[in-house]
């Protein structure tokens, strides 16, 4: 009796990519000949100093910049060779991002402001504010549905951009320095709110971080330096 193998296939197949800007003698090489995969549901902290080519890797990863040698897969999808309506598609259903600087619209409420990607979606009213309710009690915001940005801590905003980014159930998180602008405190509880939301979600996640405790957070640590990897 033979015995049968089972082949997960990966969540995310970065293969050989390399970022240039510039030309000639001004040309910097952000990313350099780098390849790893990640396993579905995994979350994996991405680190380095500044300038070690962690943004262009997220931003290639996650179609917002594409490669110029190699190729990104994501959920079996070749995201460095979609067209533009292909990558529109990627980053509404496959695809979230969750960036330092919040990216919340000042004139939205809580609510109104996770919303928006179900609303894109054209998901009826009922099921919508249902999903809301549910994702702003995931995160800790549960009677904050009504305030706006301004009204609310650096934590609560992130937290807010942590349930916009789940919104519409994605494949993947992809987060950049997500504690950047947060104190120790409220870093760390965010940090492990992006575990927790994972594991909930049963999504892939892709953290960008200089702080040990995401790192301790995370299933695997990949490490960038000049744009080479050195660890994965």
């Amino acid at each position: 009796m033979t015995a049968t193998t089972t082949t997960v296939e990966a969540a995310v197949r970065v293969e050989r990519v390399s970022r240039v800007y510039g030309h000639g003698a001004a040309a910097v090489h952000a990313v350099q000949d780098v390849s790893f995969t990640i396993a579905p549901g995994e979350l994996v902290a991405l680190v380095g100093r500044s300038g070690s080519g962690k943004t262009t890797l997220l931003n290639c990863i996650g179609g917002l910049d594409r490669p110029d040698e190699g190729r990104v897969v994501v959920d079996g999808r070749e995201v460095s060779s979609l067209d533009e309506a292909g990558l529109v598609e990627l980053r509404r259903d496959v695809v979230s991002f969750v960036f330092q600087t919040f990216g919340l619209v000042p004139v939205l409420s809580a609510a109104e402001n996770v919303g928006v990607p179900l609303r894109l979606r054209r998901m009826p009213t009922p099921d919508r504010e249902a999903r809301v309710q549910l994702l702003l009690d995931l995160v800790g915001l549960g009677g904050h549905e009504l305030q706006r940005p301004a009204e609310m801590s650096g934590g609560q905003q992130q937290r807010v951009a942590i349930a916009r980014a789940l919104a519409s159930s994605p494949r993947l998180l992809v987060a950049d320095e997500p504690t950047g602008q947060l104190d120790t405190e409220t870093g760390t509880a965010v940090m492990a709110l992006l575990r927790a939301v994972v594991e909930a979600e049963g999504m892939t996640a892709i953290v960008s971080t200089h702080d040990p405790l995401m790192m301790s957070l995370a299933d695997r640590v990949v490490r960038l330096a000049d744009g080479r990897l050195v660890d994965a």
